[in-house]
């Protein structure tokens, strides 16, 4: 008897509970659950299955200015002297040339691995030919970046001046 009592009193607690939502309004982007700040914006009733907002981070500490960033217009007074631009031309130059170095010593390395298209097998891909093929595949695929980074890293080097 006691028993009864509690489940149609949880019953009834649940059906309340779900009965017990307030009608909830989209207002363009955001949604309310106050009438009258819904009728003073013309906003449009939800149907159907529960809501769930959470509600973000605000934007510049919450203040509803909008700031654009923009490049500092440059005057005549900060203007690169020829000397100063021809020395970032050759420290560009110098770290161009030496990347071109480190990509082709990777593609030379890479090469002499792919032993034209035929690398020696490893220990488990005597008794795996699909990881042979996999690394094969690999390879072929490094060497191909690296020389799409060679070719680059030369267009790099061509639209800088020539040095003097």
């Amino acid at each position: 008897m006691k028993y009864r009592f509690l489940i149609a009193l949880a019953i009834a607690a649940t059906a309340a509970a779900g009965t017990a939502q307030t009608r909830i309004w989209r207002c363009g982007n955001t949604y309310t659950n106050n009438q009258a700040e819904a009728q003073a914006k013309a906003c449009k009733p939800m149907e159907g299955g529960n809501i769930t907002v959470v509600e973000g981070t605000k934007v510049n500490g919450g203040t509803s200015t909008t700031r654009v960033a923009t490049a500092p217009q440059k005057t005549a007074s900060q203007r690169i002297d020829g000397e100063a631009q021809r020395a970032r031309d050759a420290e560009a130059r110098t770290i161009l040339e030496a990347e071109l170095k480190k990509a082709e010593a990777r593609r030379a390395e890479l090469l002499k691995e792919y032993n034209d298209g035929e690398p020696e097998k490893l220990g488990p891909e005597t008794r795996n030919y699909q990881k042979y093929l996999d690394r094969v595949a690999e390879l072929k695929a490094n060497i191909a970046r690296s020389e799409n980074d060679i070719a680059g890293i030369k267009r790099e080097l061509a639209r800088l001046p020539a040095p003097k």
